[in-house]
């Protein structure tokens, strides 16, 4: 069989470009990978929602890639065991409370679900600001690649349109500093010390709508609220993700 270089890329040209167009406009867009934010695309999406990531990585799967200390190991409690079983990712038990799965299974198998329900991924994008209109919402991104933002370049970025955005940028919580360097009163604590016990108990506390159109989830909600940090103990990320999806499909309603 003779192949065609030139073919093969107006075969990914066109793809892409007939998919980034579809979904210019979105009922929620969530950014960042990590498994807070995995979770939430698959449930939504499960929940025929119009769901993409925005990813400034080459790949999903964030921190829970390296388990502990690059031991490609997770830790779940009992609470949110349910969800492994959910996304069919294997576990055995520790403990009577604790749970041990593989991280690069649990990543691989998140993003599956998330896929197979119907969820698209941006991946090498960054979000580089927000928009908000006079009705004070966020109501989109404003979008690059992320080799522009790491190498300087000033080349323009585009726009896209969301019901609903989700920071789910991890530790740094990058969507809720971006309205707080503009003006917009969010107070943005910065995380605590480590506490598993504490940070897995408050995390769904924490994972909700903190300005009108931005939901917090994952790690990046317990920066905004002050909380502690976990470790590599998973099950918080996987409930707060879940959580999101449903304030997305209560609001969407």
């Amino acid at each position: 069989m003779k192949l065609d270089e030139v073919t093969i890329s107006r075969a990914i040209l066109s793809e892409q470009n007939r998919v980034m167009l579809e979904f210019l406009e979105m009922d929620c867009t969530i950014v960042g990978g990590g498994p807070s934010g995995l979770a939430c695309a698959a449930i939504l999406a499960e929940n025929d929602v119009k769901v993409g990531v925005i990813e400034r990585k080459l790949s999903v799967g964030g921190g829970m890639w390296g388990g502990g200390m690059m031991f490609p190991r997770i830790v779940v409690q009992e609470e949110a065991r349910r969800l492994l079983d959910r996304f069919s990712i294997r576990y055995s038990k520790y403990s009577e409370n604790y749970f041990v799965a593989s991280s690069v299974e649990s990543v691989a198998k998140l993003t599956t679900a998330a896929c197979d329900a119907g969820a698209e991924f941006f991946n090498l994008m960054s979000a580089e600001d927000v928009v908000v209109r006079g009705d004070g919402k966020v109501s989109g991104l404003v979008i690059n690649w992320t080799p522009v933002e790491t190498t300087g370049l000033h080349v323009d970025p585009l726009t896209i349109a969301s019901g609903y955005i989700i920071d789910a940028t991890g530790h740094d919580a990058r969507i809720a500093w971006m309205l707080h360097e503009k003006g917009i009163d969010i107070k943005i604590n910065g995380e605590g010390f480590m506490w598993a016990d504490r940070a897995e108990s408050m995390i769904i506390e924490h994972t909700k709508e903190i300005y009108p159109g931005l939901i917090m989830t994952g790690m990046a909600a317990n920066a905004v609220a002050g909380e502690a940090r976990m470790g590599p103990i998973f099950g918080g990320m996987l409930l707060s993700g879940e959580k999101a999806a449903e304030i997305v499909m209560k609001g969407l309603k």
